[in-house]
């Protein structure tokens, strides 16, 4: 009985930490928006009701293999914001 109470704890300690909302972009400002990537490092922010990405503020947050592409997101008050970076397998210089 106290190894049920104990998962059960386990459990409720684990469920709220994994239904965090992730910050909106369009509910946020441009500067707002590149702040929290910024200061992050690196964070997975929705763009829009369906779609969602990781950003990272250099390559310094990619894997070895991994190439960093500038990104722009819309945002409360600019349309084409940009806020960093994405990691990417595809280099920059074989476009």
């Amino acid at each position: 009985m106290k190894a049920w109470f104990s998962a059960l704890a386990a459990v409720a300690v684990l469920v709220p930490l994994s239904a965090q909302a992730r910050p909106y972009t369009p509910a946020m400002t441009c500067n707002a928006t590149a702040a929290t990537v910024a200061r992050q490092g690196a964070i997975v922010l929705d763009t829009g009701p369906h779609t969602y990405d990781r950003y990272v503020r250099d390559r310094s947050f990619c894997e070895i293999t991994e190439y960093v592409r500038p990104e722009w997101v819309r945002t409360a008050d600019n349309p084409q914001c940009f806020i960093g970076y994405t990691c990417t397998e595809q280099s920059p210089f074989w476009r």
